[in-house]
């Protein structure tokens, strides 16, 4: 989103024309998901991609349309067939997008919006009507929602897409899932809204500043984490050692957690020097509302740790929370093919699967 936002903050800077494309549905396998977006320029280049290959070929296609009318439109490709004759992207799926001019005055508020959520934290539904007619004129029916009833959107006359929405929201954010909604208007009219979540990226904690810890936080950063590291010792808590780190921190493992702002969308990823400490640190997870919460060591040694807590009065179900051995079984052995098994897990567990 952070790259989309700088495109169209530039694009209207400059003046220039440009479209905004969406993937509002899909069925089967495709490029890629429900809410992926670009950014489209007058000129046919893009920021950002909904797949590459014939689905986005088509749609800076449609593009073109959108940029003659004034008015959005919405592309159905079926990714197999006659549509993928002359093209090797047998993909098999189907995938729909929604194509709509950009205002500047519309959109740049909410984007705006947007970016500072991701940034500072907080949470919001982004709503967009999907129906053409809507469109004509100076109307843009985008609406964000924020979980505190604040509304950013020049929607003057469309009460009801607001009520909607708080309708919707909770499920929305608790899944972070974008959906389609189809919505009756009366008298045999109907249209569709589509709602995206958005949320500042979760927050992956690292107990552990070590060769796996250097491996595990470029990588969870590039692929959507905000990573803070904890180490208790001066020399493994360096900035220059984590680049990619939102924030590092010397601190002693015993009571650390109780001292970091974990919530219910926090991922908790302990890898340090030794038994007692990661003991420490389980200990202390446990007793958070923490989404993950995965414990590097053979089962050998996490049965160990195990008992140990049992005794101190942790039940089986708290130790089932426990992801241990941390990571997808990839038969990783090096701190980078750890690192990888581990994010892989992160990344499964934070799509929900």
């Amino acid at each position: 989103m952070k790259e989309i936002y700088l495109g169209l903050k530039e694009a209207v800077r400059q003046g220039k024309t440009c479209a905004l494309a969406t993937i509002v549905k899909q069925a089967g396998p495709a490029p890629r998901g429900v809410g992926t977006q670009c950014l489209i320029m007058a000129d046919g280049s893009i920021v950002g991609t909904v797949g590459g290959g014939l689905l986005e070929v088509r749609t800076i296609r449609e593009a073109a349309k959108v940029f003659e009318t004034g008015l959005p439109r919405r592309l159905s490709l079926v990714l197999k067939g006659k549509d993928v004759e002359q093209s090797d992207m047998l993909c098999g799926g189907q995938a729909e997008v929604f194509i709509e001019p950009v205002s500047g005055p519309s959109h740049v508020p909410i984007f705006q919006e947007v970016a500072a959520i991701e940034k500072r934290g907080g949470k919001a539904v982004v709503a967009t009507v999907l129906d053409p007619t809507m469109w004509e004129g100076d109307r843009v029916p985008k609406l964000l929602v924020r979980d505190d009833g604040q509304t950013i959107g020049q929607v003057s006359d469309m009460e009801w897409l607001e009520e909607i929405v708080s309708h919707e929201m909770a499920a929305i954010l608790d899944t972070r899932s974008p959906r389609l909604i189809p919505v009756e208007r009366g008298q045999g009219y109907s249209l569709d809204i589509f709602l995206e979540p958005v949320a500042a990226n979760p927050v992956l904690y690292v107990f552990g500043g070590g060769h796996v810890s250097r491996q595990i936080v470029p990588l969870a950063a590039r692929v959507g984490f905000r990573v803070v590291v904890v180490d208790d010792r001066e020399e493994f808590t360096r900035k220059e050692q984590f680049p990619d780190a939102d924030e590092v921190h010397l601190m002693r493992f015993k009571g650390a957690v109780e001292g970091l702002p974990i919530d219910k969308d926090a991922f908790l990823v302990i890898v340090t020097r030794g038994h007692m400490h990661d003991k420490d640190v389980l200990a202390q997870a446990l007793k958070t509302s923490a989404r993950y919460v995965g414990m590097i060591g053979s089962k050998r040694k996490r049965d160990m740790i195990y008992d140990k807590l049992l005794e101190e009065g942790f039940t089986q179900d708290d130790l089932k929370r426990v992801h241990s051995p941390i990571g997808l079984e990839i038969g990783a052995e090096t701190p980078e093919e750890i690192a990888v098994s581990i994010v892989a897990e992160l990344i499964k567990v934070r799509a929900g699967m």
